[in-house]
């Protein structure tokens, strides 16, 4: 059973299953974050869901230079958990089922590509008042628990 993080879903609400996968991207004690502005400003670990036929790790790839600017590497899945949401850029009412990575950002290549979306480095600290989702601080959590800041 994947762990829940956030609102119970809602009673006769449809969902619709949402496989994505997000990153935790440490490096010399700081976290590269996404600030997206539009539905609701919010910071997150960069990711996103992944298109039909596409592999995970080719997804993930995707979304964090779409949302950041960056190749990564050293790909280490942390866990997965599983959110119930309303994705209002969607119109959808979305069952998240978010496989987290641990990286580290290698190679600056631009700005993020995604309209509404700024890389943002921070301290693992305040990431884990500042990240948007209880998901995602969660994850933080459990990667500096295991490896602490990188």
């Amino acid at each position: 059973m994947i762990k829940r993080y956030g609102d119970s879903p809602r009673a006769g609400q449809i969902y619709r299953r949402r496989p994505g996968v997000y990153a935790v991207l440490l490096d010399k004690g700081a976290l590269l974050a996404t600030h997206q502005a539009d539905p609701l400003p919010e910071y997150q670990l960069p990711g996103g869901g992944i298109d039909r036929g596409e592999h995970p790790i080719a997804a993930l790839h995707r979304e964090v230079m779409e949302e950041t600017g960056w190749h990564i590497t050293g790909l280490r899945r942390l866990e997965a958990f599983r959110r119930f949401t309303y994705m209002p850029e969607y119109d959808l009412w979305a069952e998240k089922i978010c496989t987290i990575y641990l990286a580290r950002p290698t190679l600056r290549i631009g700005p993020p590509t995604e309209p509404g979306h700024q890389a943002v480095w921070m301290q693992p600290d305040a990431a884990l008042k500042l990240l948007g989702n209880p998901g995602d601080r969660a994850m933080l959590a459990l990667a500096l628990r295991q490896v602490g800041p990188r």
